[in-house]
């Protein structure tokens, strides 16, 4: 009985509470552990609505909880993700809920380049896989964009650069947004950056038609935020054809395969924003010159097709000859012909006018008799009274007409017969001249086709016996030739045989076309 209450007796041993006991674990660990650095892959990872990162820390044989809060997430320079080889800093602590440890992550940083690369692939190859570097979907820069934005320092070289080199070859409007190019603040002010400069409305601030984002070289850590998916996506996203200019030549961020165009220098990509002013101007003035040149062989061409289809056409005399022959015939035989029908008519007139004399001699006695049987119906006093009412008809006709009148009209139709007489009178003489003016060029041609006035060149014509001479043999055959020079014609005896010395080169014509001679005295020209 003893042995039992002993047993069951409380002990020497103080009791805790299950608080005192958390809290106690709690400054003991966060006491030895207060600043550590642990490198481990990142295995869970959950991002909550409230803005902290849980995730685990694990190697091959243990795992640690981890907990990044709200405000050191949004400094990270390099977004967490699973897989990723990592240096952790921060410190140890408890969490007395669950009865579990875990650590407080102050900066998180990429274990070496190595896995910057490894997780930059990975992201590379999911946004491959969205298409979001598809050639397909790629946007053709402006041929000459009237403003150009661009995203970059406003203190760093490359803006200075850029603007040097568009005033160098084409001076445009330039738009400078501001953005950090390096740090935790890179990635969001450039993703804003694009964003923004797509969303302007049209105001006073024009929208750029093209857009540079720039910066120099550097490491990959330097150049990290234009890595990140938001500013991929954002490019992406962009209205506005986007040139990349990051880094240097051998520098390749994931915003050179989504942007439209990747320059290797921010100098480049200015020289592919915009052509050279001087290369468009020479190339304007030597389109020009190319038009002139192939306007004036075009029209020098219609010009020679229109000489000789000239040629081709028959000329405008041997057109209206025959037709002027048909007219000259035709007159001739106008008045032979109206003379013929006159007379014709004349006959034919006196024809029925002596068939109608009988029948108006018998009308005219009739109405003689009718007359001579109203006259004898007719008494004085109706005659009386029929010539008072004709006298006073006349007189008052009289009173209607007066000599000033008469003389009026008469003197109006004397004119206008005067004015017709003169016109008639003009266009005699102005006929009159234009067929003298006529017959005098008609006689000048005449002289200027016959052969005389070829004499007067200069030229002979060569007879023997009254025949034309035109070959060497028949003059040299001949005993006499008669040689007509244009003030006369001279006989000259011949030996009678041909020379032997070659005959003289014939020198060319003139420039006046020599046409055949008319008229019955026609030989050869020398």
């Amino acid at each position: 009985m003893n042995d039992l209450l002993d047993d069951d007796a409380p002990g020497n041993a103080p009791e805790f509470s299950v608080s005192e006991i958390s809290g106690a674990v709690k400054k003991t660990v966060e006491g030895a552990f207060s600043h550590v650095r642990v490198r481990g892959e990142i295995g869970r990872l959950s991002r909550p609505r409230s803005g902290h990162i849980y995730l685990d820390l694990k190697d091959d044989r243990a795992v640690l909880a981890s907990v990044i809060w709200k405000g050191k997430a949004a400094k990270l320079p390099h977004q967490p993700e699973e897989g990723m080889e990592v240096v952790a800093t921060g410190r140890l602590t408890t969490f007395p809920g669950q009865s579990k440890y875990q650590m407080v992550i102050d900066e998180l940083r990429p274990a070496g380049a190595g896995a910057l690369m490894a997780m930059l692939e990975k992201r590379k190859a999911a946004l491959a896989a969205e298409g979001l570097f598809a050639e397909d979907r790629k946007k053709a820069l402006p041929f000459l964009p009237e403003v150009i934005g661009v995203v970059t320092s406003p203190s760093g070289a490359v803006i200075r650069d850029i603007l040097h080199r568009l005033r160098d070859r084409f001076p445009r409007k330039v738009l400078i947004w501001p953005v950090a190019v390096q740090g935790e603040r890179c990635a969001p002010e450039v993703a804003n950056a694009i964003r923004g400069f797509n969303a302007l409305p049209a105001g006073r601030l024009p929208r750029p038609d093209l857009l540079i984002v720039a910066r120099g070289g550097g490491s990959l850590e330097d150049l990290w935020g234009f890595n990140e998916e938001d500013v991929v996506r954002a490019a992406a996203d962009s209205q506005i054809p986007l040139i990349s200019a990051v880094g240097h030549e051998t520098d390749t961020t994931l915003i050179d395969y989504v942007s439209d165009r990747r320059a290797p220098t921010p100098t480049a990509a200015a020289e592919m924003a915009v052509p050279v002013r001087l290369d468009l101007l020479n190339w304007v003035t030597d389109q020009g010159a190319r038009a002139s040149r192939a306007a004036g062989l075009a029209v020098t061409q219609r010009r020679q097709r229109l000489g000789d289809l000239a040629r081709g056409l028959p000329r405008p005399e041997v057109l209206v000859e025959g037709a002027r022959q048909r007219l000259d015939l035709a007159s001739g035989r106008l008045k032979p012909g109206l003379q013929n029908a006159t007379q014709k008519r004349r006959v034919e007139l006196g024809r029925v006018a002596a068939e109608l004399r009988p029948g108006l001699d018998r009308l005219v006695a009739r109405r003689r008799l009718d007359l001579g049987r109203a006259e004898a119906g007719l008494s004085p006093a109706r005659l009386t009274a029929r010539l008072e009412e004709k006298g006073r008809a006349l007189r008052a006709l009289e009173t209607r007409l007066s000599a000033e009148r008469l003389t009026a009209r008469l003197a109006d139709r004397r004119a206008r017969f005067a004015d017709l007489s003169a016109q008639l009178s003009r266009a005699g003489q102005a006929d009159f001249a234009s067929k003298s003016a006529r017959l005098v060029g008609l006689e000048r041609m005449r002289q200027t086709l016959g052969y005389q006035e070829t004499l007067r060149r200069g030229y002979a014509v060569v007879r023997s016996g009254g025949a034309l001479v035109t070959h060497q043999a028949e003059a040299a055959a001949a005993e006499m030739l008669e040689i007509e020079f244009s003030d006369g014609r001279l006989d000259v005896r011949t030996g009678g045989a041909a020379s032997d010395a070659p005959p003289m080169k014939k020198q060319p014509p003139k420039k006046s076309a020599r046409k055949k001679p008319d008229g019955p005295d026609q030989g050869s020209l020398f």
